[in-house]
């Protein structure tokens, strides 16, 4: 291992299964159960199109930071309010210049320009509250370092879909390098006309709920949350064993249909966690449902672990988060590995049972499905995004 692991001690999450670890835990293992809603105000043409959405009202920034704030920021907020309490325990132990806070995002506050836009399309004007720092790219690591009173490095990330998995391992780099001594990492996405419209104008929307790996598979879905992790070097149930990462440059939209860079990133994650792929027990796919990534993946996947290691992606259950999809991956594998999932279930795949030759098909986990008895709980998560951007983490249980 190249380094000492570090820890995920406390994980917040607001997703399409629900909010906190417990619920989430619990829907993550039910098929049955999925976060996908049809919205008719994404699209410029009405069309009614499939959503992973976050039900229910969201918290909002406090006055002082109000030019901040969006849904973004609420789905945010509320997952750092889940693991506050670890939050002020390291602020208490090591001081609040030395916590660092680097968050990926691929959207920010869109959705709250988005209407300011259109409000001003109306009126002639942009409302006289309108403030452009709740779409910045930049703004989520800001809005969290700002709200917890936090003086230590703060940034965000922002790779596309493999942004919040990016952020974490750049997280574990301060770390090691002496520039913070605990580091809040993660993601948050929200829904937006521009991603919805965007994937749709690439032909890379599905026409309901995505299908990932199937030969029936026509696109993605796109959803919304947000997962934070407090991380440190003090030992914990949860570490993060290795991090991967390359950049293929193959095309801006199409993956490398050989695959190579993705496997680069899976090797380095295995590799920097001082383990085989023999090792592993699981993989939380990308698994997007589009047809160039899912072929690419299966390539990947069964050229490193052929057909032995069980496989899912939750793009069925609460669609593609993007710029959140890396931490919400990592967040699946926490609680696969973590004591909350005591009976060893591993997340089912969402998807028609039709494979297609050369795909994944017989590893993809089944409802019910359960880890190996005398398999440790080490798992691979990957996030791969536009432009060849991959990274491949591994996650395990340490006690």
């Amino acid at each position: 291992m190249s380094g000492h692991p570090v820890f995920l001690a406390d994980l917040g999450i607001v997703s399409p299964l629900g909010r906190g670890k417990a619920t989430v835990s619990r829907n993550l293992m039910r098929v049955e159960k999925a976060g996908l809603a049809s919205r008719d105000d994404l699209l410029p043409s009405g069309e009614p199109v499939c959503v992973g959405q976050v039900d229910g009202g969201l918290p909002h920034l406090p006055a002082e930071l109000s030019g901040f704030d969006s849904r973004n920021a609420g789905l945010l907020i509320e997952a750092i309010e889940q693991i506050r309490g670890g939050l002020e325990a390291a602020m208490s132990k090591f001081g609040r210049g030395r916590i660092a806070v680097v968050l990926g995002t691929s959207t920010s506050g869109l959705e709250a320009g988005e209407k300011s836009f259109f409000q001003a399309v109306k009126a002639g004007a942009l409302q006289a509250d309108f403030d452009m720092r709740r779409q910045e790219l930049g703004s989520p690591g800001e809005i969290a370092a700002r709200y917890l009173g936090l003086t230590g490095p703060a940034f965000t990330v922002s790779t596309a879909c493999s942004s919040s998995a990016q952020a974490i391992a750049d997280g574990r780099r301060l770390l090691r390098a002496g520039m913070a001594d605990a580091v809040l990492v993660g993601g948050v996405d929200s829904l937006c006309r521009l991603t919805v419209g965007g994937f749709q104008a690439i032909s890379a929307l599905s026409k309901g709920r995505c299908n990932p790996f199937s030969r029936n598979r026509d696109g993605t879905t796109i959803g919304e949350g947000a997962a934070v992790f407090l991380m440190q070097r003090e030992e914990s149930e949860i570490a993060l064993l290795g991090a991967g990462a390359s950049c293929d440059a193959y095309s801006m939209t199409a993956p490398d249909p050989e695959a190579e860079g993705i496997k680069l990133a899976m090797r380095q994650a295995i590799q920097d966690a001082g383990l085989a792929p023999q090792d592993l027990a699981f993989v939380e796919l990308h698994g997007t449902g589009t047809e160039q990534n899912d072929a690419m993946e299966s390539k990947a996947v069964l050229d490193i672990f052929g057909e032995r290691i069980p496989c899912s992606s939750s793009k069925g259950r609460i669609g593609h988060t993007l710029g959140a999809a890396g931490a919400m991956g990592v967040a699946h594998c926490w609680l696969t590995a973590s004591a909350l999932n005591a009976e060893g279930l591993l997340p089912p795949h969402f998807w028609d049972g039709e494979a297609e030759d050369g795909l994944l098909g017989d590893s993809l986990v089944v409802p019910g499905q359960r880890l190996d008895a005398s398999a440790e709980r080490i798992f691979l998560c990957n996030a791969l995004a536009f432009g060849g951007n991959n990274v491949s983490l591994v996650v395990g249980r340490t006690a």
